[in-house]
């Protein structure tokens, strides 16, 4: 006699029989619209410098920027996220070119910009670590300790000139305490209600970073730990949120996506705003050595690593991958 309700009436093993079926009763999908492009662009250079430890990933003059931009647009992702990386000479104590309207990081979104236009939105990097000689995230005090609130004036300026060059969305990722309603305030000042905030939530002091720091140069020395979050820490989240919601944040990040899946989805299930994740570059770094060492299938692994960043609350994915992972969406 057939019992239902179990075994062998039930067989969840019918619903995984051929790729249409599975794609069929998908619980998840991935679609170009999800992913932001995070691009660096140069000042000096005359071709792209490919980053040693991120294959496949270049530091981009603004030619090859515009490029990159309208292959992104082609390939039907939202946003690329730019990071400026100045001239090594030109940094110093206050991250100037940070706040030059002539800075790499100003005139790379102009390029963008006049590339594009509202095809793709085209986001900033609101941090001065890339233009700052000691490569924190904020200026110094006396002491040699990242001052918080002389920072959130830097920041303000920073937004200002971001809106003023056409970033139709800024990122503050300091981690600066009021950072979020400074850099509101700002922007509404010079009437740019306008530019959304996508606020740096949840970023952890995290050793996935490595990369990056060749990406962009970095001058760091030390580390974060006073003002990136505390990998052991859930609920420092939570409040982290509360107060980037309250100051004004349009949409909300956390970074690094793959390890803090746990904290993604608190963040999703507490929130009716948009919530981003930032697959960073030792994510991507890691995959696409072991792909090229043979160990992993390289396609599979990275829908699988995206898939399970969208799985897990995020509307939006910042990753290295995004124009190549819309382009073969859009041939499935």
């Amino acid at each position: 006699m057939t019992t239902y309700g179990s075994f062998p009436g039930t067989r969840p093993r019918r619903l995984r029989t051929s790729p249409v079926m599975r794609r069929m009763v998908a619980e998840t999908r991935l679609h170009p619209a999800d992913f932001i492009l995070p691009a660096f662009v140069r000042e000096g250079i005359s071709e792209p410098v490919p980053i040693a430890a991120m294959p496949g990933v270049v530091q981009h003059t603004r030619d090859s920027l515009k490029k990159a931009a309208a292959e992104a647009v082609a390939a039907g992702i939202s946003g690329i996220m730019l990071f400026g990386v100045p001239e090594e000479e030109k940094k110093d104590a206050l991250g100037t070119p940070g706040t030059d309207p002539d800075g790499i990081l100003q005139v790379a979104i102009r390029d963008v910009r006049a590339e594009v236009g509202d095809e793709l939105l085209v986001m900033s990097d609101v941090c001065l670590d890339e233009t700052i000689d000691h490569g924190h995230c904020g200026v110094l005090d006396a002491q040699g300790r990242v001052d918080n609130d002389a920072t959130l004036e830097r920041y303000a300026e920073m937004a200002q000139v971001q809106a003023d060059a056409g970033a139709h969305v800024v990122g503050p990722s300091g981690m600066m305490d009021g950072q979020i309603g400074v850099i509101r305030d700002a922007l509404d000042q010079i009437g740019r209600e306008d530019v959304a905030i996508l606020a740096y939530t949840a970023k952890y002091a995290s050793a996935f970073y490595g990369p990056f720091r060749e990406a962009v140069a970095s001058s760091l020395k030390g580390d974060r730990k006073t003002y990136q979050q505390d990998p052991a820490n859930v609920r420092e989240s939570l409040r982290e949120l509360a107060l980037d919601l309250e100051e004004g944040a349009d949409m909300v990040m956390v970074k690094p996506a793959g390890p803090y899946l746990d904290i993604l989805a608190r963040v999703a299930d507490a929130v009716d705003v948009p919530v981003a994740a930032y697959q960073i570059s030792g994510e991507y770094s890691m995959v696409e050595a072991a792909a090229e060492k043979g160990w992993i299938e390289r396609d599979r692994a990275i829908f699988e690593t995206l898939t399970g960043i969208k799985r897990a609350g995020a509307r939006n994915i910042l990753t290295y991958w995004a124009t190549e992972a819309a382009q073969k969406l859009g041939r499935q």
